[in-house]
């Protein structure tokens, strides 16, 4: 056990950040790379939205439950079962030439989320002073974004080469080679969480209080990031292969063209963070929404490669300003003897959402048109940015003092 000592707080805080630093290798080359494999194996964009769901299955089921465990049995346990997961995953990404293996492999890496981030989100909570929550929230998003960039320039980079000299067959005879290469960073994540990062549940946890109710605030953060992530998840599927459509954009030129919102991802999340602690939660959480919102009406007017970029950058300094501000949001309305809890209900919602979100964006980009999911997202973005500055009016800059069960 290791609450309470702040020398050891700082060592499992590294360890933490190492581990889902190496991880994440995968995130980046996924998300530009599976909806265009998927499209190349004959997937329709509603199949492709599906590759996404199913992802999302395994948390909505086993969210609100795993959190209670881990205010019962703590937190380590479920940290290496869903680094374990991600492991498996990349083992069967490694076999998968087919839609359904593609889709068991999202299933298997969607049981290692359901493990890995609601644990991780709760250990951040644990060990992090209560002015300081904003400010370790960034720093591993920064975490998982650096080993995104590292993981994607590394894979692109080979698939590039292959295909350059080989064409599809190349991108074919090295997808199990790039997911044999991801699957030992996974296992040197689990490596490096079993030797480093002990048990986090702070004492009172122990005995979790029995039939406390879910405040009215967490409720309603519930609500909107439902809401928010259905939108945010029904559109980022289809915008690889939007792109591809209506710009005639290669991988290499998308890659090129995240790469300063991958940078900015990589550095600016412990940032903002600071200033969630600094003046408040709310003003970074509507920041965020409004500038994803702008940038969503913007994605279908689009003609070059070069706006992308900057829309995408735009984009990413807002996404920076209000994750790690909602996710300080949540420790702050939780107890410390419910911590695994609230984050389990928070995450069961984004989930939910996103489960939900990749259908009815596949079916509206084939049946409706390829831009009515991207005014749909910018709507429901705004509302929610008008929720949050509404429900959560009153919400000051946290002091120590302010939090139940804090010291």
């Amino acid at each position: 056990m290791v609450y309470g000592t702040p020398q050891n707080h700082t060592s499992s805080m590294a360890r933490l950040w190492q581990a889902i630093f190496w991880v994440s290798f995968p995130f980046g080359f996924l998300t530009f790379v599976l909806p265009i494999y998927g499209r190349d194996l004959g997937a329709s964009a509603m199949e492709i939205g599906g590759l996404f769901s199913v992802f999302a299955v395994v948390p909505v089921l086993v969210r609100p439950l795993l959190g209670r465990a881990l205010d019962r049995w703590g937190r380590r346990p479920f940290l290496l079962l869903g680094l374990s997961g991600y492991l498996v995953s990349m083992v069967v990404f490694s076999l998968s030439d087919r839609i359904w293996l593609l889709g068991l492999a999202r299933l298997i890496q969607g049981l290692g989320q359901a493990f890995l981030w609601l644990t991780a989100l709760t250990i951040i909570a644990d060990l992090a002073p209560v002015t300081g929550r904003g400010v370790n929230f960034g720093s591993i998003d920064e975490s998982t974004n650096r080993g995104a960039i590292l993981g994607t320039a590394i894979g692109l980079g080979g698939l590039l080469m292959v295909e350059g000299s080989r064409g599809d067959a190349g991108f074919l005879a090295y997808w199990p080679l790039v997911f044999a290469g991801f699957s030992l960073t996974a296992l040197l994540a689990l490596a490096i969480a079993w030797r480093g990062i002990p048990e986090t549940r702070p004492p009172a946890a122990a005995t979790p209080v029995q039939g406390r109710p879910i405040s009215r605030q967490l409720l309603a953060l519930m609500g909107i990031v439902f809401a928010t992530g259905a939108s945010t998840a029904m559109v980022w599927p289809l915008l690889m292969v939007y792109l591809e459509d209506h710009l005639a954009a290669g991988i290499a030129g998308l890659t090129l063209a995240y790469l300063p919102a991958s940078v900015i991802g990589a550095v600016l999340p412990s940032r903002t963070g600071h200033l969630a602690d600094r003046f408040g939660r709310r003003s970074l959480m509507v920041v965020g929404l409004l500038v994803g919102a702008a940038a969503s009406v913007l994605i279908p007017h689009l003609r070059s490669l070069a706006v992308l970029a900057i829309l995408w950058a735009v984009e990413s300094i807002g996404y920076s300003a209000s994750v790690p501000a909602e996710r300080a949001l949540v420790a702050d309305i939780a107890g410390e003897d419910t911590r695994g809890t609230s984050y389990g209900l928070y995450t069961f919602a984004y989930f939910f959402g996103s489960m939900l979100g990749p259908l009815v964006g596949g079916w509206m980009y084939d049946a409706v048109s390829p831009a009515t999911p991207f005014y749909l997202n910018a709507a429901v973005l705004l509302v929610g940015a008008a929720l949050v500055r509404v429900v959560f009016r009153g919400q000051q800059p946290v002091r120590p003092s302010s939090v139940a069960g804090e010291p």
